[in-house]
C-alpha cells in the first residue's frame, strides 16, 4: 500500500514509497531480466534461425545501407554505428563481434557477409579493429531478406519508436540447421551444429512429400552435422536417431591426419583437419606439451604449416607407428571432442508475434519451418495479388476511354481545371478517382496507336497472371508444390559438397580383451569369393571343403590371440582376430558379415601375425627394415611399393584402412610378404614379366599409390605378382591356351624397376596366377 512518509511535506516531489517484499521484487525483476536475455539475445528463431543482433545486421546492410552482394563494401565501423543507432543499442563490441562470425567460413557452413580484411582465423587470432575491415552480403543472404518488401512477415517499433524493424526474416531455407547456433541463456542454452545445405533441402523436399515422415526416415537424407571445418563424426546410425529424436546428446567429432614421408626424410603425421571450434594454435600448443614433457616419446617435433588449408606436422621417429600415435593425440588432445547437441529454439506462439522456448526434434524444427514458409507463401501471393489487381484497375481505366478517346479529351479540354475534368470523367465513364487521376497523369505519346495496343497487352497478361495467382492461393496443393519447387532452385544454386565424413563408431579399448581369449592354435580358411572360417585342424587341402563355383584363396594358422590381415582389391585392409572367424566345418560365413566391402571388392592376400609364421628379420640386420614384417603391393596399371604390416595388426573398424591409393580404373592385383634379398616378379597378360631386387620398392609408411614397376604397352595390364628367393617354388600361371608357365627364381635375371621387362612366353596370353595354398605346420614346443 503506497503511503507518505510523515515527514515529507506534502508539496515534495518525491515519488511515493511502497512497502514490498524484497525476495518477490527481485524474483520479478530476475524473471523479467532472464525473459530478456532468453527471447531478445542468446536464443534463434525457428523461423529463420537467427538471433535478434544477426537479424539487424543482415536487415541493416540490405534496406539501410543497400549493401548486396553487387555492391560495393563499406567499412565495418559504418554497419555497425548504422545498427547500433537505429536498431540495436547494445554496444558496438556486440555488434562487430556478430558481424564478424557471420563473415567466418571457419564458422559458419554457409557464412551470409562477404568479409574483406581480418576478420580472424582458426588459430584463434582475434579480427582487426571495425575501422580497418569491409563487408557487404553474400548472395545466399540475400534468400534471408528478398522477400522482406512484400509484407511477407510483421514489422514493429524499434527501441525509440523512430522506425520499424521485421519481427523475422522471411527465411527461403532452414538457416537454423545450416549455419547452427551457439548460445546461452538464463537456466538454459542451445547448440545447434551446422549442416549441409543440399541435405536439409533434400529432407524438407521429402517432408513436403510425405508430412508424416519420421526422424530416421529423415536421416536418409540429413546424413549429421557437417562441419565448416570438416574432420570425421565417428558415431553410429543409433546414437544420430537418438540425438535427432531427444534434440539433445553429444557426438564424438575428431580431427583428420595422413601420413607423409618423402625419400630419406623423417616420417610425418599431418593433421589435414581439426573439431569444430576448436582453435588450431591450443592444439599445436598441446602437442608441443606432450613433445617437452617427454609423454609422446614417437614424436620429435611439432610444427603448424597451415594457410588457408590446415596442416600441422608431426615429426616422428622413424620407428614410431603413425596410427598409434594419432590414437595417443586423439586421446590426449583436442584433436578429438566431444560435439554437444542442443535443438533448443524460440518457436512462435499460435496467434502471437510471441516466441517462447522449446527444445525440438528433427522432424518438429523442420515442420516449424515449412509451416513459416507456407505462410510466408501465402502473405507474398496475396501481397502481388493485390498489386496486380491495382494495375489491372488502372488499366481498365485505360481501356474504357481509349475506346472514346476523342470525347475523353473534348471533355478534358472543356473543364476548368484538373479537379473539374476528374469530376466530368468519372460521372461520364463511371470511373473512381485512382482511374481517373492515372488518366489525366498519362503522357500525350501514351495516347498513340502502339502505345495504346501495348497497354491492351500489359491489361491481358496481368489479367493472366493475376488469375494464375489467385488459383495458388484457392489450392494448398498447389503452393506446396510452389515451395518444394523454389527449394529444389535453391539447392541447385548454393548446395555444397559435404565436408564431414561420418564413419563407424570406434570404441576406446579400456581393457585389454586378449585377457577374455583363450590362447590356442587354430586355422583359418579363407576363399576366393570371400567366405571365411576357422578350424582346429585341416588335414589336407583337398579335402577342405569350399561352395561350388569357390577355390581356396589361403590357409593361415596362429594363435587365436593373433590377428588376420585382410587385403583387398580396393586399397583397403580390414583386420580381426582369429579368434572371431566363426568355428565351424561348413562353408563358414562371408567376410561381409565382418566388414563393410564396397561393390566389386575382392579379397587379393590374407597373412597372420603370429610370430611363428610371419617372419620378422633379427634387430640390426638391417637398418632400412625396422618397420618390419614388410609386404608389397602390386596394381592392375603396374605400380607398386613397400610398406609395413604393423599399421594393420590391430582390429580394424568394418570400414577397415586405406593400404594404397589407386588411380582411376585401377585395382590391387597382388600383395604378398616382401622378405630380404628377394625378388619380386610381376607379370602382364600378354607375357611380359620382370624380376627386381625387393629393394627397388620404395618404403611407404601411409597410403600410396607406389612407383612404376613394369611399364605396360597400351592395352596390357598386370595379372600376378610375387615375391621369389632360393626356398620359395615358382610362381605359377595359367595360359589361355589352359597350359601353365612357372616364372623361377633367378638373380642373373634381375633388373631395376621401371622397364618393360622379358618375354616370359612367346603367344597367348596370361590368365591367371595359379594359387596353390598349403596347409601349416604348426612347429612343435
Amino acid at each position: 500500500m503506497a503511503r507518505r512518509p510523515k515527514d515529507l511535506p506534502k508539496t515534495s516531489s518525491l515519488a511515493l514509497i511502497e512497502d514490498a517484499s524484497l525476495a518477490e521484487e527481485t524474483r520479478r525483476r530476475y524473471l523479467n531480466y532472464a525473459l530478456s536475455v532468453i527471447t531478445s539475445r542468446a536464443l534463434p528463431d525457428v523461423r529463420d534461425g537467427l538471433k535478434p543482433v544477426q537479424r539487424r545486421i543482415l536487415y541493416t546492410m540490405d534496406r539501410e545501407l543497400h549493401l548486396r552482394s553487387d555492391a560495393r563494401y563499406r567499412k565495418s565501423a559504418a554497419i555497425v554505428g548504422e545498427v547500433m543507432g537505429k536498431f540495436h543499442p547494445h554496444g558496438d563490441t556486440a555488434i562487430y563481434d556478430a558481424l564478424v562470425r557471420l563473415a567466418q567460413d571457419f564458422t559458419m557452413r554457409a557464412p551470409l557477409v562477404d568479409g574483406r580484411g581480418n576478420f580472424g582465423s582458426p588459430d584463434g587470432d582475434s579480427a582487426a579493429a571495425m575501422r580497418y575491415t569491409e563487408a557487404k552480403l553474400r548472395p545466399l543472404a540475400v534468400e534471408l531478406l528478398e522477400e522482406l518488401g512484400k509484407q511477407t512477415v510483421s514489422f514493429r517499433p524499434n527501441y525509440d519508436g523512430t522506425r520499424d524493424e521485421p519481427t523475422v526474416l522471411p527465411a527461403r531455407f532452414p538457416h537454423l540447421l545450416v549455419n547452427g547456433s551457439q548460445g546461452i541463456a538464463v537456466g538454459m542454452a542451445t547448440s545447434i551444429p551446422p549442416h549441409n545445405l543440399g541435405e536439409v533441402i533434400d529432407a524438407c523436399v521429402a517432408l513436403i512429400d510425405d508430412r508424416n515422415l519420421s526422424v530416421k526416415q529423415l536421416l536418409k537424407f540429413v546424413k549429421g552435422p557437417d562441419f565448416p571445418t570438416g574432420g570425421e563424426l565417428s558415431c553410429s546410425k543409433q546414437e544420430l536417431e537418438q540425438v535427432y529424436t531427444q534434440g539433445q546428446g553429444a557426438l564424438r567429432l575428431r580431427g583428420t591426419w595422413t601420413v607423409e614421408q618423402s625419400g630419406k626424410g623423417p616420417l610425418l603425421l599431418v593433421i589435414q583437419s581439426i573439431p569444430y571450434l576448436v582453435e588450431r594454435g591450443s592444439v599445436v600448443e598441446k602437442i608441443a606439451d606432450l613433445i617437452t614433457s617427454r609423454r609422446l616419446p614417437q614424436a620429435l617435433d611439432v610444427r603448424d604449416e597451415s594457410t588457408d588449408v590446415c596442416r600441422i606436422v608431426c615429426e616422428l621417429r622413424p620407428e614410431a607407428d603413425p596410427a598409434l600415435v594419432a590414437a595417443f593425440l586423439q586421446k590426449h588432445t583436442p584433436l578429438a571432442v566431444n560435439v554437444q547437441v542442443n535443438l533448443t529454439a524460440l518457436v512462435p506462439v499460435e496467434g502471437s508475434d510471441v516466441a517462447a522456448p522449446q527444445r525440438l526434434d528433427l522432424v518438429s524444427m523442420l515442420q516449424h519451418f515449412l509451416r513459416f514458409r507456407m505462410r510466408v507463401i501465402e502473405r507474398r501471393l496475396r501481397y502481388e495479388l493485390e498489386e496486380l489487381r491495382r494495375r489491372i484497375h488502372i488499366l481498365e481505366g485505360f481501356e474504357t476511354v481509349f475506346d472514346v478517346l476523342d470525347e475523353t479529351i473534348a471533355i478534358i479540354r472543356r473543364s476548368e481545371g484538373r479537379k473539374d475534368a476528374a469530376g466530368k470523367l468519372m460521372q461520364r465513364f463511371k470511373l473512381d478517382e485512382e482511374q481517373v487521376n492515372a488518366i489525366l497523369d498519362l503522357r500525350l505519346y501514351k495516347l498513340a496507336r502502339l502505345e495504346i495496343n501495348l497497354i491492351r497487352q500489359e491489361l491481358k497478361e496481368k489479367r493472366a497472371a493475376a488469375q494464375k495467382l489467385d488459383a495458388l492461393l484457392r489450392n494448398e496443393g498447389k503452393r506446396w508444390k510452389l515451395m518444394r519447387d523454389e527449394l529444389e532452385g535453391l539447392k541447385e544454386k548454393f548446395a555444397t559438397r559435404r565436408l564431414t565424413k561420418v564413419v563407424g563408431v570406434q570404441e576406446e579399448t579400456k581393457i585389454d580383451p586378449e585377457a577374455f581369449i583363450i590362447e590356442e592354435d587354430a586355422m583359418a580358411v579363407i576363399t576366393q569369393q570371400g567366405w571365411v572360417r576357422r578350424q582346429q585342424r585341416i588335414k589336407d587341402v583337398a579335402s577342405t571343403r569350399v561352395r561350388e563355383g569357390d577355390a581356396l584363396l589361403e590357409i593361415v594358422a596362429g594363435s587365436t590371440r593373433s590377428t588376420l590381415m585382410f587385403f583387398t582389391s580396393t586399397g583397403s585392409c580390414y583386420s580381426c582376430r582369429l579368434v572371431d572367424l566363426p568355428a565351424t566345418s561348413g562353408y563358414g560365413s562371408p567376410i561381409q558379415t565382418f566388414f563393410r566391402l564396397g561393390d566389386g571388392e575382392k579379397l587379393v592376400s590374407v597373412f597372420g601375425t603370429d610370430p611363428r609364421f610371419l617372419e620378422v628379420p633379427p634387430p640390426g640386420e638391417d637398418s632400412s627394415l625396422v618397420e618390419a614384417p614388410l609386404a608389397f603391393a602390386l596394381t592392375r596399371s603396374g605400380m607398386a611399393f613397400a610398406f609395413s604390416l604393423r599399421a594393420f595388426r590391430d582390429p580394424s573398424t568394418r570400414n577397415g584402412r586405406r593400404f594404397c591409393r589407386l588411380g582411376e580404373e585401377d585395382e590391387v592385383v597382388s600383395v604378398g610378404l616382401l622378405p630380404p634379398k628377394s625378388l619380386v616378379a610381376c607379370v602382364s597378360a600378354r607375357g611380359k614379366a620382370i624380376l627386381c631386387p625387393e629393394s627397388e620398392l620404395p618404403r611407404v609408411a601411409g597410403p600410396a599409390k607406389g612407383v612404376r614397376f613394369l611399364k605396360l604397352d597400351e592395352g596390357d595390364h598386370v595379372v600376378a605378382g610375387r615375391s621369389l628367393s632360393k626356398r620359395e617354388g615358382p610362381l605359377e600361371l595359367q595360359l589361355e591356351s589352359g597350359k601353365t608357365t612357372q616364372l623361377r627364381y633367378d638373380a642373373s635375371a634381375s633388373t631395376s624397376r621401371g622397364g618393360k621387362g622379358f618375354a616370359l612366353i612367346k603367344r597367348g596370353r596370361v590368365v591367371q596366377a595359379l594359387l596353390s595354398p598349403q596347409v601349416p605346420e604348426f612347429p612343435s614346443t
